[in-house]
């Protein structure tokens, strides 16, 4: 919270897509080397185009999306 505050951009590679949507603000989706999709990442890990390709499909009704 400290480093938001003080308004440090910190840069994070990272495979497990629902991971790196879970603490960042913002997002930026790449396919071979091109942004293929950007926004804040709470807009983006909603969409249903960023749960099917990336999050394993949208969450069942009433269920976590884990199962």
């Amino acid at each position: 919270a400290e480093l938001k505050r003080e308004g440090v951009t910190i840069v994070l590679v990272e495979q497990n897509a629902r991971q790196a949507l879970g603490v960042a603000d913002r997002a930026y989706i790449l396919e071979a080397g091109r942004v293929v999709l950007a926004g804040p990442a709470a807009e983006l890990a909603a969409g249903e185009e960023v749960q099917r390709a990336y999050l394993g499909g949208p969450p069942r009704a009433g269920g976590s999306p884990d199962g």
